[in-house]
């Protein structure tokens, strides 16, 4: 008597975000090359078998990981430019964009920071490079703009400045805890607070 298959039971999307989650906090933690679809999931509590059920590889799991923080990243970061803000507001808005970034995906974000510049030589991650690329452009862009507009000082180094505001907002991913002390947008003011006063024009 033939036996009967049991039924597969499609994976819902809260368990495909939790086994995500897990996955982008072992990566932050132990770097792409270093963990091992084992690893993975004995932090999840299941077989290594079972989570191929979820996911065919490693690789498909940290890109479904950055390409949804990017998604997110762009979707503030477009509505920000769009808004007509000022060089100065429109300053503040990213960071605290970014910030509430850092908030929603912080082991997402300490990845892109260790691994994007390896990934994106692969095809299949060609897109952080392009993202990469719109980032410097926005940055630069409004730097530029604020310098024209006497918003900032005409003796600045633009490209220095936008290195020197993404290293310190994004680089927060590897101490910022969610829950903690200070919400993401209280963090953004104090340190808007302490760049802006060194990037206004002398009076």
């Amino acid at each position: 008597m033939p036996t009967k298959k049991k039924p597969q039971v499609t994976p819902t999307p809260e368990r495909r975000r939790e086994l995500l989650a897990t996955a982008a906090e072992v990566f932050a933690a132990q770097g792409y090359n270093a963990t091992t679809v084992r690893r993975i999931a004995d932090e999840a509590g299941m077989l290594a078998g079972s989570l191929y059920y979820h996911f065919d590889s490693k690789e498909s799991m940290v890109d479904e990981i950055l390409s949804t923080f990017l998604d997110e990243l762009w979707q503030g970061y477009d509505e920000v430019l769009a808004a007509g803000l000022g060089p100065r507001e429109t300053v503040e808005a990213l960071v605290t964009e970014s910030f509430r970034e850092i908030d929603r995906h912080r082991p997402a974000v300490a990845i892109y920071q260790k691994e994007s510049q390896h990934l994106a030589t692969q095809p299949r991650f060609a897109y952080l490079a392009d993202s990469q690329t719109r980032f410097e452009k926005a940055w630069l862009g409004t730097l530029e703009r604020g310098v024209a507009d006497g918003v900032f000082r005409d003796d600045l180094d633009i490209r220095l400045t936008y290195r020197f505001v993404r290293d310190t907002v994004w680089v927060a991913a590897s101490w910022y805890r969610p829950g903690g002390q200070h919400s993401p947008e209280e963090i953004a003011r104090q340190y808007l607070s302490m760049v802006l006063d060194g990037i206004a024009p002398r009076t």
